[in-house]
Parts: structure tokens; sequence; C-alpha cells
């Protein structure tokens, strides 16, 4: 079942304006969002809090970005006191990389910010409306993520 072009154009236009309006949230409000805590470590720190310690060569495999990247983010994070490393008792040349007290606070602090700016912007809606956003937010998500390459449409 294919949609109609002006609800790919309408959607493509809406998902533009939502990540301008994020980047903006997050621009203007970094400090209270994310404390001290460094922009990128959101997406770091978080894949420790749901799936525990890893590798750095998992993180930046989760995150698609390289594992240098990965690395001097996670330096960063560790000597800030987010994140603890150990040795991997399966292979002593490699690091396992853990969410630290510090860190899970820190996530702790961002969410519940999150989570006061989502409440603020839904407070018109229903919950049945907002659960409905979610699932099709996740649905997209999973189907983005995919990596399916765009179809071109045949000439008209």
């Amino acid at each position: 079942m294919q949609i109609a072009q002006s609800t790919a154009d309408r959607l493509t236009s809406g998902l533009s304006q939502l990540i301008r309006t994020g980047r903006h949230l997050s621009q203007s409000a970094a400090h209270e969002l994310y404390g001290d805590l460094p922009g990128f470590g959101w997406a770091l720190l978080a894949p420790l809090e749901r799936d525990g310690e890893q590798r750095c060569s998992a993180l930046a495999a989760g995150l698609g970005v390289d594992g240098s990247v990965a690395s001097r983010q996670i330096a960063a994070l560790e000597k800030d006191g987010y994140v603890v490393r150990r040795p991997d008792p399966l292979d002593g040349r490699a690091s396992l990389i853990g969410l630290s007290e510090t860190g899970a606070a820190a996530l702790a602090r961002t969410r519940a910010v999150r989570s006061g700016w989502a409440a603020a912007a839904l407070a018109g809606w229903t919950d049945e409306e907002a659960d409905t956003l979610c699932g099709l937010l996740e649905r997209l998500t999973a189907d983005l993520s995919l990596g399916r390459p765009p179809r071109t449409p045949a000439p008209a």
C-alpha cells in the first residue's frame, strides 16, 4: 500500500520542522536539559542504562558512528565520571563501559526535564492521542531504521 505524494510531502515537511524545533529547544535550554552532561552524552548513556555495560565498538555500532568518535566521547564521559571502564573478563585487551551513579543521575535529570516539556506540549491532548502518537513514532522509527533505499517514483 502506498501513501499519496501529498501525504509524503506533508510528513517530510513536518518531520523537518520537528527536528528543527527540537534542535532549537536543545540549544536554547542545553544547560537545563543536560546540566554538565555533554550534548552527546545522552546518546551514549541511554544504551548503557538500557542494555548494560558493553564494549566501545558495540556502542559505536548501535549509534552508527565511527569507533574513534565513540572512543573520544566515552573518554570525555569517563573523565567527568558519567561512565566507568573495567577490563572485559572474556578478552583482557578490551574494556567494558558501564554507567556510573553520576551518569544514571544525569539521565534521570534529563529524562525528567524532557518529560516535563512533553507534558506541557501535550497538555491539550488526551492520553489516547498521545499514546497513538507514541506508537506511530515508534513504528516510523523502526521502519526508517530498516535502511531500505528509497524507491524512485516512475516518470509521469
